[in-house]
């Protein structure tokens, strides 16, 4: 069951529950009592279909905040201006499972090593987001060319800002599935567990020579030929994979 669907019938589920509760006990007066049944029913659901962790809170939240807001006495617009912000930020993450990640300096500084010195790589960047990686990457590689690939609106809306000025870097709005990766000779991804494994699928296709960089999320059932620890506060994790006969930096 996709996890949209999943939170879709664990809230369902609580307020089946609570609704169910108030017919046959009592359950105190006023509203409070009746949200909570629901929102612990709902959180319940949410455990025993398998959600993931941090579905919890937000089972937990979910109608108290709502009944909250229902007494803020607040112009609508604003409710529409915060929906329209986060779609716009976030897009399809529901579907995608694929979160808006930043990459650090001492990340973009790792794979700057990775990319072979004297060479003209070609750097395609999964879900780009805001060009954390790519903005700075191109800087400092010149001689380079890279590429992002972005869903969301509003990240990909500030990256091409943030690039205006950069000759060898272009963003594009799109699904970077839908794209050839042919052109490229590294490949970095920092997504989710999810998609690795499709991901891993459409390199091995379109990758005859490269590398596909992977920041903390390792493909599935795969070993990587190398893996780089980024001296960052989160304790950040490359994992290499190498197609061909790309040469590697080594330390």
């Amino acid at each position: 069951m996709p996890p949209a669907l999943k939170a879709l019938f664990a809230q369902l589920a609580g307020c089946i529950v609570a609704a169910t509760l108030v017919r046959s006990a009592p359950l105190g007066a006023g509203i409070w009592p009746l949200v909570a049944v629901q929102a612990i029913s709902a959180a319940a659901t949410g455990t025993v279909l398998r959600s993931a962790r941090w579905w919890l809170p937000i089972h937990l939240g979910f109608v108290p905040l709502l009944v909250l807001a229902g007494r803020l006495d607040a112009d609508p617009g604003w409710y529409l201006a915060a929906f329209g912000l986060l779609l716009a930020v976030y897009w399809t993450s529901f579907r995608t499972q694929v979160p808006l990640y930043p990459t650090n300096r001492a990340t973009v500084a790792a794979v700057a090593d990775l990319l072979p010195p004297g060479r003209r790589s070609r750097l395609l960047d999964l879900g780009s987001g805001t060009g954390s990686l790519l903005c700075p990457l191109a800087r400092l590689r010149p001689d380079c060319r890279f590429r992002g690939i972005e869903a969301a609106p509003g990240p990909w809306l500030l990256s091409r800002l943030r690039a205006r000025d950069q000759l060898n870097l272009r963003f594009e709005r799109g699904d970077f599935f839908a794209r050839s990766w042919s052109d490229f000779d590294v490949v970095y991804a920092f997504l989710s567990p999810v998609p690795m494994a499709k991901v891993w699928a459409k390199a091995r296709e379109e990758l005859r020579t490269g590398l596909l960089i992977s920041n903390s999320f390792p493909v599935p059932g795969e070993a990587p030929e190398r893996i780089v620890q980024v001296p960052d506060a989160r304790a950040t994790v490359l994992y290499i994979y190498r197609f061909g006969s790309t040469a590697l930096q080594t330390e």
